[in-house]
């Protein structure tokens, strides 16, 4: 068997405190005794075929010649290995320093002495990958790792760097909206609760940005609605973490159309109150409010998308304005006429035979509207003259006093009285 032969070493040069792995190459290093740096021996040594040995400097000084040492002699070739003096590495600064817990961020690594780096630790977690861009700079990906602060470090051959913090954010989430709903126009200030809101960059309503938002807590912002289309609409926040799931339905905000309305039934009633008016119209759910003039209705029940019942309030004989307010808004006004009661005053003639009709003229107010007049309990046929006078017919029946009333749509009048005499008998 020949003498060893050594041929070249990988790196050539590390640090003056050792521990730098090189690879030897060259022949013979089957049973290799010694590997040597200068006068000094490796602190350890591998012999992986006859032609490779994977070693480990002791400390030193200057170059040095590599020799291999078997049973067949010593290799007398020149092959040196450098040592040089390397400043431990340091750092100055991390951008971004945070990042989601999910890891993948890019961060930039500021500081010295980063040549020659062979790991960056996020926690104790090594980089998913890094570059060094100088001995100023290195690009690392922050790996996957728990919430929370993180200590970043750079290791090289003169050893590992002092520590900066990296913090992983946990993705927020949103878990409930008040109020939940609003109008398609915007503007509604919104109340959003959940968790890791810290730091958001944007709060979104089905993709459309707040028109404003505060972070009031880790569990609370405060948002602006912005305008858009009707339906149910997810909100999210996005933080360094990432965005909220869109998908929880506890965090949909209700966009309403604004209510319509196209007409009262009846379109008038006594002023008084309590008349029970059908409100037709679009957009009618969730109904707040129906207001006569400003005035709450007495009650009112949804009965549909397209349907309101209320019940007038008191509110002086004239036109009014029926308004029906939702989350979407308030809607346009419609018509609803306050009729004052009528009032009878007198008739004429008052008196008229039993077995015979007889035309009567009343007189009074608020009679424009008459529905009905009756004599007693007998409805009779009627004209109306003018808001003060009514001709009417009265029916036969038995001789006596009976009283006269006239209904309108704002109730019923007092009664005036009117006899019918018997025929005279021979």
């Amino acid at each position: 068997m020949a003498a060893p032969v050594v041929s070249s070493v990988t790196p050539v040069q590390g640090p003056a405190s050792g521990g730098t792995t090189v690879v030897v190459t060259g022949s013979d290093f089957t049973g290799a005794l010694a590997v040597r740096f200068g006068v000094k021996s490796a602190t350890s040594f591998t012999v992986n075929s006859s032609t490779q040995i994977t070693a480990v400097t002791p400390s030193g000084t200057g170059a040095v010649n590599v020799t291999v040492t078997t049973s067949q002699g010593t290799s007398s070739q020149q092959v040196t290995f450098t040592y040089v003096t390397v400043a431990v590495p340091t750092l100055t600064g991390l951008a971004p320093n945070q990042g989601p817990t999910s890891g993948g961020t890019t961060v930039t690594l500021t500081g010295t002495n980063l040549t020659g780096a062979t790991a960056v630790s996020f926690g104790g977690t090594p980089a998913a990958s890094f570059t060094v861009n100088s001995a100023t700079q290195i690009t690392a990906t922050a790996p996957a790792n728990t919430a929370g602060a993180a200590s970043v470090t750079v290791t090289t051959a003169a050893g590992t760097s002092n520590s900066l913090t990296f913090t992983y954010l946990a993705v927020p989430a949103v878990t409930g909206l008040a109020p939940n709903q609003g109008p398609t126009s915007g503007g509604t200030t919104v109340t959003l609760t959940g968790t890791n809101l810290t730091g958001a960059t944007a709060a979104s309503f089905r993709g459309t940005p707040a028109t404003s938002f505060t972070v009031n807590s880790a569990t609370q912002i405060t948002a602006t609605t912005p305008p858009n289309t009707p339906g149910a609409a997810p909100v999210t926040v996005t933080t360094a973490a990432g965005t909220s799931n869109p998908n929880n339905p506890q965090a949909y905000f209700y966009y309403a159309a604004r209510p319509a309305l196209t007409a009262a039934v009846p379109p008038s009633g006594s002023a008084a109150g309590g008349t029970s008016v059908t409100l037709p119209g679009t957009d009618l759910l969730n109904a707040t409010a129906v207001r006569f003039d400003g005035v709450a209705a007495l009650s009112f029940t949804v009965d549909s998308a397209t349907q309101i019942t209320a019940v007038t309030p008191p509110h002086a004989a004239g036109t009014t304005s029926v308004t029906v307010t939702t989350p979407g808004g308030t809607s346009d006004p419609v018509g609803y006429v306050y009729l004052a009661s009528p009032a009878l005053s007198a008739l004429a003639p008052d008196r008229g035979p039993a077995s015979a009709v007889t035309v009567v003229t009343l007189t009074g107010t608020n009679l424009a509207t008459a529905t009905d007049v009756r004599f007693d309990t007998t409805s009779a046929s009627f004209t109306v003259v003018s808001p003060t006078q009514i001709t009417t017919v009265a029916p036969t029946g038995a001789a006596g006093p009976v009283p006269v009333r006239v209904t309108t749509p704002a109730g019923t009048s007092n009664p005036v009285t009117y006899t019918r005499v018997a025929a005279p008998v021979i």
